[in-house]
């Protein structure tokens, strides 16, 4: 079924929701111009069409901050409006509400083309895009995985004043805190960014020092950057550290063990702890491989991996993260939904506006099975995929 509920009041019923408190299924919610109207009860009248859901889940959708790619096509080969809408209509069959299509590391003319192309993505009001996420290029050298070297920069304060955010939706970019200053990132914030560390080697005095002038986030946790050690507790322990902090991790089965999952759950919890995908093209098609600035990769056991078996990226989506997360830590339903919807939009500065279920909130909902698989996904009060019934 494909609704629109711009005008017409809808309330979605029978289903079991979950909500800041938990999971209800005593609430109906009533959808209308876009947002969630009310919470009602079930014995509670209302006007409009009603949409029997059959005991199936309702979250708030899915919100992921790192997203390279997906529908076969990856943001930096072709950075225009057309392949931002494809990465958000193939992560939309997975919950995905809303999402920031990413540049990995590349050239600067590059990185302004795709600010300009999510720019007109959003302006156009596509589905789901909320952002973008500019990985790179001004990471660290030696931890910089699968990102070509040769397009690598060091940041400086020209450069800082040349980096354009986006006119509609959040702006976010990765830098390595060693290859910064922080007087470089406090302008960076004061410009817009949203500012996260990742892909760096910096020791956990210099990732103090660059939490203290602005940063905010650590791009997938764990994964390309200085670990805790006895007497060095780096960027891993630096972010595990500061409470007040979000972190993104990869929750796929390859990027991380399942310990190293619940260490991260027990020390930043639910709150700071954000569900990404670092989804490449593969996602939403049966793809085995990919080309990434030239080198071939492919997709094996669900794992995206180079010739020397370097992680490039991820084939995953928020719906299997979200199921994974659950399965490594034993964390509820409750707090994983968090970790993919309510902390990634307080992350973002958009909290107010998506990421739970409440009065007044965009009608972003992630509409599961009972085995927590995909079976609709609703934005802004629309229904933008619903899995074939046949």
């Amino acid at each position: 079924m494909s609704i629109s509920v711009q005008h017409t009041p809808l309330r979605l019923c029978n289903a079991r929701t979950v909500t800041s408190e938990g999971l209800r299924d005593d609430l109906d919610l009533l959808l209308q111009d876009g947002r969630i109207a009310q919470l009602l009860a079930p014995s509670e009248p209302s006007p409009g069409e009603r949409w029997d859901l059959g005991d199936k889940l309702v979250l708030p959708g899915f919100i992921d901050t790192q997203v390279n790619g997906g529908g076969g096509v990856l943001f930096n080969d072709a950075p225009t409006p057309e392949t931002v809408v494809t990465i958000a209509q193939a992560h939309a069959h997975f919950g995905t509400t809303g999402l920031l299509p990413t540049l990995i590391t590349d050239h600067l003319e590059v990185v302004a083309a795709g600010v300009q192309a999510v720019d007109a993505a959003i302006a156009a009001g596509t589905p789901g895009v909320l952002g973008i996420h500019i990985e790179g290029p001004f990471l660290d050298e030696a931890r910089r995985g699968i990102h070509d070297a040769n397009r690598l920069q060091q940041l400086t304060d020209e450069l800082v004043e040349t980096l354009t955010p986006l006119r509609h939706g959040t702006t976010m970019i990765t830098v390595a805190p060693e290859h910064t200053t922080p007087q470089q990132i406090a302008r960076l914030v004061a410009r817009g960014f949203v500012v996260s560390a990742g892909h760096s080697g910096a020791d956990y005095d210099t990732v103090s020092a660059a939490i203290d002038a602005g940063i905010s986030g650590f791009t997938h946790l764990f994964n390309a950057m200085s670990p805790l050690t006895s007497r060095a507790p780096g960027m891993v322990g630096a972010a595990l550290d500061h409470a007040h902090t979000f972190a993104g991790i990869i929750a796929d089965d390859h990027h991380l063990a399942d310990a190293s999952l619940r260490v991260a759950l027990r020390c930043k919890g639910p709150e700071g702890l954000m569900l990404v995908t670092d989804a490449m093209p593969p996602v939403g098609t049966d793809a085995s491989q990919f080309e990434l600035h030239g080198k071939t990769i492919h997709v094996r056991d669900g794992a995206c991996l180079d010739a020397q078996g370097t992680l490039a990226g991820a084939a995953l989506d928020m719906a299997r993260a979200l199921r994974t997360v659950q399965r490594a830590t034993g964390c509820s339903l409750t707090d994983a939904s968090r970790m993919a919807s309510d902390t990634p939009a307080r992350f973002l500065g958009q909290h107010q506006m998506r990421g739970r279920i409440a009065a007044g909130l965009a009608a972003d909902l992630a509409i599961l099975d009972g085995e927590q698989q995909p079976f609709a996904t609703v934005i802004a009060g629309q229904t933008v995929w619903q899995r074939d019934s046949h």
